[in-house]
């Protein structure tokens, strides 16, 4: 008695199902890959042609021309002039053994020395401590042969009535500036001298130790010619006893 063929089960293969399984696998995959990279249009096309010869789908006779991308150069900021300034003045006064109060930091575009108030100034006082005297000596030492200017600044914390922080920080800045322009350690024309009271806090005065950071003076170089000329030779800082 002759046997007679099984059927086959009906739906598709049971191959069929693998292979649908892992191309439906690899599809995601790739999605996911494409929704985390950043889009390029050429990167793009390259790859939708490549998945498209993956999966057995010929890609279209007529390809749309994509125009390369502009790129837009860009000059490091490490090559700009208030950059190679810091970076002059940082290697002089790590030589010279600065106060840890004195600090050089780029902040508005210039390069600004920060000098505590208790380097320069009694507590609630308008005229110089004798003892910063030397060391606005070695200051205007590293200022004078550059091409800057120099913009004084007082700044105090906001303990006290605003105008009568506004009057002393003025005060102190005019009293720097002075100082440097009396004894002929800086050009008067290359100088000038302001106030700014509480107004301008580096921390939200919430604290003594955040009053006493506030309460500074800060020497701001300003470029006053091309940017691209050459920086002069600081002071020798072997030359120098440190301060």
């Amino acid at each position: 008695m002759a046997r007679k063929p099984k059927k086959p089960p009906a739906g598709a293969p049971l191959w069929m199902v693998t292979y649908s399984d892992l191309v439906t696998l690899l599809l995601t995959f790739f999605v996911l890959l494409l929704s985390m990279a950043s889009m390029d249009k050429i990167k793009f096309s390259k790859a939708a042609d490549s998945l498209s010869g993956a999966f057995g789908v010929m890609g279209s006779s007529t390809q749309t021309e994509i125009s390369p991308p502009t790129v837009i150069s860009f000059s490091p900021v490490d090559d700009d002039f208030s950059s190679r300034v810091y970076r002059r003045l940082k290697t002089k006064l790590r030589d010279l053994k600065l106060n840890k109060k004195i600090k050089l930091v780029k902040d508005r575009g210039a390069v600004v020395l920060r000098i505590d108030e208790s380097v320069l100034f009694e507590s609630g006082q308008r005229q110089l401590n004798p003892a910063a005297e030397p060391i606005l000596r070695k200051v205007a030492q590293l200022v004078r042969p550059l091409p800057l200017n120099l913009k004084v600044e007082g700044h105090t914390d906001n303990r006290g009535a605003e105008l009568a922080n506004w009057d002393l920080s003025v005060d102190r800045a005019v009293a720097v500036l002075r100082f440097l322009a009396s004894n002929q350690l800086v050009s008067l024309n290359r100088m000038s001298a302001t106030g700014y009271g509480s107004q301008k806090p580096l921390f939200p005065n919430a604290s003594d130790e955040e009053r006493a950071l506030n309460r500074r003076v800060e020497f701001v170089l300003e470029s006053q010619g091309s940017p691209d000329q050459e920086l002069p030779y600081l002071i020798d800082a072997r030359d120098q006893a440190p301060f």
